[in-house]
């Protein structure tokens, strides 16, 4: 947030990734529960906003988040491990063009993220981390990749954790 020069995150969790395997996956609102106790920050929003939105696919929830939310600058961020199989989101270019982009390093997949399909498509709009703070304020396509202490936590992990209880 701070990087970014944010002044509010919305942390939406998904009703379900249509790239991932969702049997097993908790129901919404423990998700969102949990996310919470995690979140644990007065201007971090966890929110299940696509279920509301009745949204499948990131392009359509942040054509509409834009719509509805006229002046609000945004910022879609996601793991490295999101760019690395980006270009196989639906409309991943679009999205681009939609909002700028800040990726987060992850433990594993961020040594390859930047070498990916859409890390490639994208490079000349990357903006230099040192840079961070003016991406709200950015034309898309722009977008940057944040180094810095990596959290293992992840949902497949979490998933994982769940099964095993």
């Amino acid at each position: 947030m701070r990087r970014l020069g944010l002044d509010r995150i919305w942390w939406m969790v998904t009703p379900g990734n249509p790239l991932k395997d969702t049997r097993g996956l908790a129901p919404l609102a423990a998700r969102i529960a949990a996310a919470k106790v995690l979140a644990h920050h007065p201007r971090i929003d966890v929110t299940g906003v696509e279920a509301e939105l009745r949204t499948r696919y990131t392009h359509d929830t942040i054509a509409v988040l834009l719509r509805r939310c006229p002046g609000v600058h945004f910022v879609w961020i996601m793991g490295a491990d999101n760019l690395r199989g980006f270009h196989r989101w639906q409309k991943w270019r679009d999205i681009a063009r939609l909002v700028p982009i800040a990726v987060v390093d992850r433990v594993g997949p961020s040594l390859y993220a930047s070498a990916g399909t859409a890390a490639q498509a994208l490079a000349r709009f990357r903006v230099p981390e040192v840079s961070a703070s003016t991406l709200p304020g950015r034309r898309p396509p722009a977008w940057v990749f944040l180094h810095g202490l990596k959290s293992p936590l992840s949902s497949t992990a979490l998933r994982a954790l769940r099964r095993r209880a």
